[in-house]
C-alpha cells in the first residue's frame, strides 16, 4: 500500500488551526553574519515559540485535529524533550491528558517543563530500550492515542507553518537550512518551500555522529543507526519516519552534517552578537552556513530555521565558557 504523503494544503490548514495560538515568531538578521558569509541570512526564531521550540506547531495541530472521543482517551508520545513539551502544553490547552516517554538522559530542564505543563513523564534508557515498543505496550494498556514526534501528517503540516511564515515575510529564497532529527520540520519546510519558493534549495542538517538521514538520502531507503551521541539532543533519532522520508527524498536537495564544536561556535555567535539563546539542535542549520559547511554564492538569500531555545542553563553556560 502506497503512502499518502502530506501536502502544502495540509500546511495551509494547519496555519489556520494555529492562528492566534502559536506565536508568529520574528525573523532576525545580522549584519555581522551577512558580512562574514557574503550573503543575506534570515533567521526564523522558533526559539521564541511557545514552549521554546517549533514543536508546539505540530503538537497543537495534531491534538486539535483529534475527534472529541479521541481527546477523552488522552494522548501518548515519546520524545527527548521539545515534542514532549509541545504535546504537554497542547494537551493542557485542549484539556487532554498526556503521558510522555522521555529518555533518562533528557535535559533536566525539558523534563521539568514537560511535567510543569501537566504531563505524566515515564523515563526509559534510550540505549537499551526501544521507545516505539514501549509506546505500543502503553498504548495497548491505556487505549490512549499515540502522536509520534515526527511521522504524523498533522505534525508535519504544523511544523511546515514555520517556513510558510518565513517565506511570507521575506519572499523567495535561494537556500533554506533546516535541522534534521526525525524529519518533521524538514519535511514540512520542504512542502512550504516547493509551494512558495520553487527554486529554493532545501538542505537538512544533522549532527555528524547521527547522520542517518544523510545515509538514507544517499541510499534511497531509510537507514537505521545506533542511537548517536551529540550535544544536539533533539536530533538523536536513529532513523527517519516513513512519511518524512517520503517528502525528504522527493523535495530536499541534500543533507549535511556539522560537529559539536561547530554547534558551540554558533551558540556563542547567537548569544554574543544577536543576544538570543539557541539550543544546540536549534543551531544545526545555522552552523552549516556560519561554519562554511555549505558555501553559498555571494549575495545569496539564505533562510535558516532556529528550531528551539530550550537549554539547561548550567550545561549551556559550561559549553559557552569552554
Amino acid at each position: 500500500m502506497s503512502l499518502v504523503l502530506p501536502t502544502y494544503e495540509d500546511v495551509v490548514q494547519a496555519a489556520a488551526t494555529l492562528k492566534g495560538v502559536a506565536h508568529r515568531t520574528p525573523v532576525m538578521t545580522s549584519e555581522t553574519a551577512n558580512r562574514r558569509i557574503g550573503a543575506n541570512l534570515f533567521f526564523k526564531c522558533e526559539n521564541l515559540q511557545r514552549m521554546g521550540a517549533f514543536k508546539f506547531r505540530g503538537g497543537f495541530n495534531a491534538i486539535a485535529n483529534l475527534t472529541p472521543e479521541q481527546k477523552k482517551t488522552g494522548v501518548l508520545t515519546f520524545s527527548s524533550g521539545n515534542h514532549a513539551q509541545a504535546i504537554a502544553l497542547a494537551g493542557k490547552l485542549n484539556n487532554v491528558a498526556t503521558i510522555i516517554l522521555m529518555p533518562e538522559d533528557a535535559p533536566a530542564a525539558k523534563k521539568a517543563a514537560t511535567e510543569g505543563y501537566g504531563a505524566t513523564v515515564v523515563t526509559y534508557d534510550r540505549y537499551t530500550q526501544s521507545r516505539e515498543d514501549l509506546a505500543r505496550e502503553m498504548q495497548e494498556q491505556t487505549g490512549m492515542i499515540l502522536i509520534p514526534p515526527y511521522d504524523n501528517k498533522d505534525v508535519i503540516a504544523g511544523q511546515g507553518t514555520a517556513a510558510k511564515e518565513l517565506f511570507e515575510e521575506v519572499g523567495e529564497l535561494d537556500y533554506l537550512l533546516v535541522c534534521l532529527g526525525g524529519g518533521g520540520l524538514l519535511a514540512g519546510s520542504a512542502l512550504s518551500a516547493k509551494a512558495l519558493s520553487p527554486q529554493c534549495k532545501v538542505y537538512g542538517v544533522e549532527p555528524e555522529l547521527g547522520n542517518d538521514g544523510q545515509q538514507s538520502l544517499r541510499k534511497g531507503e531509510i537507514v537505521t543507526i545506533t542511537p548517536p551521541k551529540s550535544i544536539a539532543d533533539g536530533a538523536l533519532t536513529p532513523y527517519l519516519g516513513q512519511l518524512t522520508f517520503g517528502v525528504i527524498k522527493r523535495d530536499v536537495t541534500d543533507i549535511l552534517t556539522v560537529t559539536d564544536p561547530q554547534l558551540v561556535s554558533s551558540m556563542k555567535f547567537f548569544a554574543e552578537r544577536m543576544k538570543i539563546v539557541v539550543e544546540p539542535t536549534g543551531c544545526l542549520g545555522a552552523a552549516a552556513v556560519l561554519e562554511g559547511v555549505l558555501n553559498v554564492p555571494k549575495g545569496a538569500r539564505v533562510g535558516v530555521i532556529l528550531s528551539g531555545g530550550n537549554v539547561d542553563l548550567k550545561a549551556y553556560g559550561k559549553l559557552l565558557s569552554e
